[in-house]
């Protein structure tokens, strides 16, 4: 088996894999996987065919993400998981990096020196109905205007606990909607995507001063979706969760955040409602 750095002309092959384990990657997620700052690895056996997969996301200063994390059925047991991940380390070495684990890779995690320092709830629904929402006068829901960047990065930045100002980019012109939420005084004070997948709606990140107005904006990205649905919920976040639940969504798994080069999530505000996907946190 070859690992190489995949790129472009991969992308049909980095769809194949992932159905092959079941996930739902599509072109659109791939791309903004290949953009700037990122970088995929893989292996190839000696036909071509891509067997194994991980990408390496470098925000802006000091963290990185570990995703997409796979190797094909046939060539499990075989330390191609070991190697990619162990390339992707040594791409960020520099840099504190985390990932979301499934239940099949952390104890390969756990081997490559990786702790559990947090969890994430993720949420599926096959049909939204939510509760009756009171409206918040001091408060609008908008349509994302491009002018509006900086204000975005900013505010997930704080949020997030690191500035990911190219991968917010090109997830905005990935995502199926984007809202921002203004103060009294037009102030952009949250904001919410909602990225369109071969199977799910995803709604994140959502981003805002308080559970009310995240589910405003859940409530907003989601009521004129008729397929399914998909959130994962940051830890700490116990009234968002029972107002998906009470929305007909359901917890289908609480996977750790597991992290190298550090022991702890980075510093955050407690206004990040949900995230952007596991592959991204």
């Amino acid at each position: 088996m070859k690992l190489v750095e995949l790129n472009e002309s991969d992308t049909k092959g980095l769809v194949d894999l992932s159905a092959s384990v079941g996930w739902d990657y599509d072109e659109a997620e791939v791309a903004t996987l290949l953009s700037s700052s990122h970088k995929i690895f893989g292996h190839k056996n000696g036909d071509g065919q891509l067997v194994s997969s991980a990408a390496v996301i470098h925000y802006d200063h000091k963290l990185a993400s570990i995703g997409m994390v796979i190797v094909h059925s046939n060539y499990r047991g075989h330390g191609l998981g070991k190697e990619v991940m162990q390339k992707c380390i040594e791409y960020a070495c520099d840099r504190s990096i985390f990932l979301i684990a499934t239940a099949d890779g952390q104890p390969l995690y756990d081997k490559l020196g990786f702790t559990v320092v947090d969890s994430v709830h993720k949420y599926l629904c096959d049909k939204y109905a939510p509760p009756k929402l009171a409206k918040i006068s001091e408060i609008s829901i908008e349509a994302y205007k491009e002018k509006q960047l900086e204000d975005v990065i900013e505010l997930d930045g704080v949020a997030f606990g690191e500035k990911r100002s190219i991968f917010l980019r090109n997830r905005i012109q990935q995502s199926h909607q984007c809202l921002v939420v203004k103060d009294e005084n037009s102030k952009i004070i949250g904001f919410g995507l909602s990225i369109l997948g071969t199977v799910n709606l995803t709604l994140g990140p959502v981003i805002a001063p308080d559970t009310r107005i995240a589910e405003l904006i859940i409530d907003r990205l989601a009521c004129d979706h008729k397929g399914k649905l998909r959130v994962d919920v940051p830890s700490g976040h116990e009234n968002l969760m029972a107002f998906l639940e009470q929305s007909g969504f359901v917890k289908v798994n609480n996977p750790p955040v597991m992290a190298i080069h550090t022991s702890e999530m980075p510093p955050r505000n407690h206004t990040l409602f949900t995230i952007a996907s596991q592959a991204y946190g």
